[in-house]
């Protein structure tokens, strides 16, 4: 099983020429084995400006942006808490090649305490220099909004296997019970800390390069929420596997206070 749905490696050198326009992505060809890391399988091109908050990660990863100076991710996608100035962020773009695109270095990641690789998959990496023109994206802190249909975005792989994006993709996913989750997943899921969003047929999904991406929704004033981040899942878009996320309501405080602790 490829559990998470991030790049490494070379996979990650050939994002960084392509974010720098040094390399372009020709469509997938035929099926290939799993890699583990995600991309949206089954998506539709985001509009320039639709999702201000997207953020890409040099190392292969998406995020969302928290404030002005944090991006929030998955924990799997970074190393332990400390100085970390390695990462770099594109943001304000749908085309990672634009002449727009804005670029900004990390200066401190902050991994979830206690995460050992199973569960509590989330981190904030800290930028250098506040982002400024740009929407954030506001985290659930209650379970109300943890239901219904939500959208992702990433510019991980549109097939299992694929390369990874130049341009952002979309779709949406529907809510999977924990129960049903966990009947596919043979008990992996762990009911409090992941949820999970996917059609029974398959087709569409997160895929490889996906991870630390934000899964999100329409609240109550039409705002959009974040209520999950990209975390793992059996391949990609395979019927009876929904992706699995970090509920981002069950870590709500945490977070929140690891931002504060970071200045943000």
């Amino acid at each position: 099983m490829a559990r998470w749905r991030t790049l490494t490696g070379l996979l990650a050198t050939v994002l960084a020429a392509v974010t720098a326009g040094s390399l372009t992505l020709s469509a997938p060809s035929a099926a290939a084995d799993v890699i583990p890391t995600p991309n949206v399988v089954g998506g539709t091109r985001a509009a320039q400006g639709e999702f201000p908050f997207m953020v890409r990660l040099s190392m292969g990863c998406g995020g969302a942006l928290y404030s002005s100076r944090l991006v929030l991710t998955a924990a799997h996608c970074v190393g332990a808490t400390g100085t970390n100035t390695s990462i770099t962020a594109t943001l304000g773009v749908v085309d990672l090649q634009s002449s727009s695109r804005i670029t900004v270095r990390s200066n401190y990641v902050y991994r979830a305490p206690g995460y050992n690789g199973s569960g509590r998959d989330w981190a904030l990496i800290r930028l250098a220099t506040p982002v400024t023109g740009l929407s954030t994206l506001k985290i659930a802190n209650t379970t109300a909004y943890d239901n219904g249909t939500f959208t992702v975005a990433g510019w991980g792989a549109a097939r299992e296997g694929g390369s990874q994006q130049r341009y952002l993709l979309k779709a949406t996913v529907p809510f999977v019970s924990d129960s049903t989750c966990n009947s596919y997943y043979g008990g992996e899921i762990i009911p409090a800390q992941e949820i999970c969003a996917g059609y029974a047929s398959g087709g569409v999904d997160t895929c490889q390069g996906d991870s630390g991406g934000p899964m999100f929704r329409r609240d109550a004033s039409n705002a959009w929420v974040q209520v999950g981040i990209v975390s793992w899942g059996n391949g990609c878009a395979r019927p009876n596997y929904p992706g699995v996320y970090t509920q981002v309501s069950y870590f709500a405080s945490t977070i929140a206070s690891a931002a504060a602790s970071l200045g943000g």
